[in-house]
């Protein structure tokens, strides 16, 4: 599957909720998530543990394990992903447990607009972060994802720092001084 997404830093979440408000995008759950990264010779793997937070009483989501391979770079991308449970993540990478790289927990606001998810993300150690993924089903328009991208970074620009190229794990890693064993 593919995924065409952007993300940036957050310089205000409220006036992030005020857009998602004024363009019909309703916030569909707040979500704690803790992602697991673990090395492994190309791409990216996470496990992803997230407990909805918006319920009276907390409830846990199923676990993902989520492979991704992507470009760096702060321009949108595209983004080809597989979800995997744990036991095709055995099959796939085997029986021996994976290493782990590091861990990075989040509250994930998650609103809906048409075909995209928005994520407003408070990162622990990072601050806060600005995401739309865009899923791509092959079969749009020439153009239609990046117009459809290009509106909704002007429609958010108010609210916006700098795009970030990598991941979460990457600026968390850089910030700990850590090395991947791989470059992504």
């Amino acid at each position: 599957m593919q995924n065409y997404e952007y993300k940036a830093e957050l310089r205000d979440p409220q006036i992030a909720r005020m857009i998602c408000t004024k363009i019909n995008a309703p916030l569909t759950v707040r979500l704690r998530q803790t992602d697991t990264y673990y090395n492994i010779a190309r791409g990216r793997l996470k496990k992803r543990q997230a407990v909805a937070i918006d319920r009276a009483v907390g409830s846990p989501e199923p676990v993902e394990y989520i492979f991704y391979d992507r470009p760096t770079t702060v321009a949108p991308k595209v983004s080809d992903f597989h979800l995997y449970t744990h036991a095709e993540v055995i099959e796939r990478f085997g029986q021996a447990p994976l290493p782990e790289w590091l861990v990075v927990e989040k509250t994930r606001e998650f609103y809906l607009w048409n075909n995209v998810r928005i994520h407003l993300d408070e990162v622990v150690d990072l601050g806060w972060f600005f995401e739309f993924e865009i899923l791509v089903a092959g079969n749009e328009p020439d153009g239609q994802v990046e117009r459809i991208a290009e509106e909704l970074r002007a429609t958010f620009a108010p609210a916006l720092g700098e795009p970030i190229a990598g991941s979460y794990s990457d600026l968390l890693a850089q910030q700990m001084n850590l090395t991947d064993s791989q470059s992504h």
